[in-house]
Parts: C-alpha cells; structure tokens; sequence
C-alpha cells in the first residue's frame, strides 16, 4: 500500500467524531459502575457496622458494669461509674470521628475512571498531534 486511507477528510472526520463519542460513551459508562459499585459497597459496610454496633453494645454494657462493679471494690461506686463513663465516652468520640472521616465524599471518587479518562484524553492528543 501507499499509506494514503482511500476516505475522504469529510469522512475521516465522520468516523473520528463517531469514535470519540463512542468512547464518552463508554467512559460515562464505567464511571457510572465504579461508582454504583462504590456506593454498594458503602450500603453494605454500613449495614455490617450496625449489625456489629448492636452485639457490641450488649457486650460492652456487661462488660462495663464489670469494670464498675470491680473499681467499687477500691472507690466509691458512684466515682467508679464516673470514671468509666468518661473513658468510655473519650474512646466512643474518637471512634465515631475516625469512621466519619472515611465515609466522605472524597473516599468514594471513581479513581480507577479518572484514570483511564486521562490515558484516553492523553492517546487522542497524541493521534490529533
């Protein structure tokens, strides 16, 4: 061959236009999966924390009033009971700021999308150029 394509500029240009919706499309595509699949994966981590939350709680609670019942053996009961509720509300606030910190917006962005959107913007540059 001579390297020359037998197709018009108007129809090189037709099928450039006609690939490069194509490939929105498909970008747009993935992007709506990778977030549908993020926003699933979030439906189930918070339905396992609430699942875990309530059989932690019982525990906790038998488990406190142990370490209540233990601590009057040495103090009043009544500063006992002060005493582990303060440590218990400490630790509890601190959890409760670290899992909100992970459930932000930022943590659920289609990465893996982004990416390959950029390799493709980047390979159209490089074919137009």
């Amino acid at each position: 061959m001579d390297g020359t394509d037998p197709r018009s500029l108007a129809e090189l240009v037709s099928a450039l236009t006609s690939e490069l919706a194509n490939l929105v499309r498909k970008e747009s595509e993935l992007v709506r999966t990778e977030i549908s699949e993020k926003v699933s994966q979030t439906g189930k981590a918070g339905v396992q924390l609430g699942i875990g939350a309530a059989l932690l709680l019982g525990a906790a609670l038998v488990l406190l009033q142990a370490i209540v019942l233990a601590l009057s053996k040495i103090m009043d009961p009544l500063w006992a009971s002060l005493l582990v509720g303060v440590v218990v509300a400490v630790i509890g606030y601190l959890l409760v700021r670290r899992a909100a910190a992970m459930m932000k917006p930022a943590a659920m962005t289609p990465d893996r999308s982004a990416r390959q959107i950029s390799k493709d913007a980047q390979m159209v540059k490089e074919q137009v150029s």
